[in-house]
């Protein structure tokens, strides 16, 4: 897969107001050509200037292999410009972006990205999992070349009698109902502690914890244990965990921090 590591080694020739000669820090050149465009990688010559004369020029896609994008995206997210063009079946696709800048990407390659399993829980809204299709949407994951898979519990399908809070929605609550000892509660560690303290006793626990159910790495994760966040080995698999209340950011750095310590390992 040939993907320029930014647009600003991209530069578009459509005719030749200078000569041959070319702007210092490109590296492919898309060409207008009267059948389309052809890509080109390109190396400029010795000198000091802006625009230095060619030195090298060779072909890597012709016109008939290059497909142009329809719609403007954002050039920044590489995970989702990887998966555009691959759904285009064309050997290579042009990209404009929102700013009108272009780069290309040929041959591409799906296995180039490192999937992230997102592990989430609903009832109420599945917050870690939202988050993260909207910070993606905005291309802040784009550097890092990730996809996401979701796995969002629906917490109603356990068959629970008694749910965490009431915040979901549910009849019944361990934050509202008083319970009577043999009831079925779908909860975790922090429903546990409450269950024990409140009433002096164990009972029956469906476990709900998002971060307990990560059985494929690398995953992110929430759980309602603060002392839980941060890079985890869980279930054998490695991964993040976020608090239940995690703010965007606080989600987009423990993406970041996950993917840092992959590359080191």
């Amino acid at each position: 897969m040939i993907f320029p590591p930014h647009c600003k080694c991209v530069g578009y020739a459509g005719n030749k107001p200078v000569g041959d000669q070319v702007y210092f820090l490109s590296q492919y050149l898309i060409h207008e050509v009267p059948d389309g465009f052809e890509i080109l990688t390109v190396e400029a010559g010795e000198g000091t200037g802006m625009m230095r004369p060619v030195q090298q020029v060779s072909l890597i896609a012709s016109a008939h292999e290059v497909y142009q994008y329809p719609e403007r995206v954002i050039l920044h997210n590489r995970g989702d410009l990887i998966r555009r063009a691959a759904e285009t079946n064309r050997r290579c696709v042009i990209f404009t972006g929102i700013d009108e800048h272009k780069t290309f990407i040929c041959d591409p390659d799906l296995s180039a990205l490192c999937t992230v399993h997102v592990y989430d829980v609903t009832p109420p809204r599945a917050h870690l999992a939202e988050t993260i299709k909207s910070l993606e949407a905005t291309g802040i994951f784009g550097e890092l070349e990730v996809a996401f898979e979701f796995h969002i519990r629906d917490i109603r399908e356990t068959g629970a009698e008694v749910f965490p809070c009431k915040a979901a929605g549910f009849s019944r609550t361990i934050d509202s109902d008083h319970l009577t000892g043999g009831e079925q509660v779908a909860g975790c560690m922090t429903a546990r502690q409450v269950l024990s303290e409140c009433y002096g006793r164990d009972f029956p626990v469906i476990d709900i914890c998002p971060a307990n159910a990560a059985e494929q790495e690398p995953f992110i994760a929430r759980c309602c244990r603060a002392e839980r966040a941060g890079l985890q080995v869980i279930n054998e698999k490695h991964g993040v965990v976020v608090h239940w209340g995690a703010s965007p950011k606080q989600i987009a750095d423990a993406v970041y921090e996950l993917m840092n310590e992959r590359k080191r390992s």
